[in-house]
């Protein structure tokens, strides 16, 4: 029953993703008016209009989302740029070989961790905040500078570990709340990303230079890429989520002892 509650929270916060799945996959064997990547964009519009009328997010969170949306929208023109994957279908709405609608799959992940925050009253303890968030800016650089410079994601990743070693998620599922550590969830979510990632290529959303003859896997080691990336999402939603109050467990020990063990049973958080 508890796996099945947790199965259906995942779903809920996946809802922004799952919608645009849909589009990509639809638009992928209907005729449109318009080109695709153009009606995507559309799609991807009236999606977040749906999710704010339906109150699916809050005011707060379209806003955070949105600001996704314009990050990844400027990663977006340095990587393709610079080729690291491409947008091969033309469209209306795509400007330095970026369509608009790129955007919105970072937004997704964005919204993915906002709904997930809030679905599953997201706690953390021993959160080290300065030195994660410097380690996250790094991160995003390296991701732009490994291409002028030395790939450096190896050493962040293993100072990402170091930095939050000992650092706890509280969630609750149903009327229990569990634990599991912050470095082992964040692999997790990269390595779901990674499956996602191949769906989303094979449907056609953008492509890599190996998959323009034919579709091939996205290698394996972009895992640890999404890890690295989706510490960045996790880490401005931390910032906002401790403006608003909800980034600490109140009323638990600061730092636990080593490494909590997976799904483990604790106090509900208040």
């Amino acid at each position: 029953m508890q796996m099945f509650r947790f199965t259906w929270a995942e779903l809920k916060s996946c809802a922004f993703a799952v919608a645009l799945f849909v589009g990509l996959a639809v638009s992928s064997i209907l005729p449109l008016p318009i080109p695709r990547y153009d009606a995507l964009l559309v799609f991807a519009v009236a999606v977040t209009v749906v999710f704010r009328v339906l109150r699916w997010e809050s005011s707060q969170e379209t806003v955070v989302i949105a600001g996704f949306h314009l990050v990844g929208l400027a990663f977006e023109m340095i990587k393709v740029r610079l080729g690291s994957w491409s947008y091969p279908e033309d469209a209306y709405t795509k400007f330095g070989g970026v369509p608009l609608y790129s955007g919105f799959l970072y937004a997704a992940v964005g919204s993915y961790v906002c709904a997930a925050w809030r679905i599953f009253s997201l706690r953390l303890v021993a959160y080290r905040t300065v030195p994660v968030t410097c380690l996250a800016v790094a991160i995003y650089a390296n991701f732009v500078s490994q291409h002028w410079w030395i790939d450096l994601r190896l050493p962040l990743a293993v100072a990402l570990v170091l930095a939050t070693w000992g650092t706890v998620v509280h969630f609750t599922v149903g009327e229990h709340r569990y634990q599991m550590p912050l470095a082992l969830s964040l692999t997790l979510i990269g390595f779901f990303l990674w499956v996602a990632e191949n769906i989303a290529t094979y449907l056609g959303a953008w492509e890599y230079p190996h998959q323009r003859e034919t579709w091939q896997l996205v290698h394996a080691s972009k895992v640890g890429s999404w890890a690295l990336l989706v510490s960045v999402t996790f880490v401005i939603v931390a910032s906002w989520q401790a403006r608003r109050g909800r980034l600490h467990l109140t009323g638990a020990r600061s730092r636990p002892r080593g490494w909590a063990l997976p799904v483990r049973r604790v106090p509900a958080d208040g």
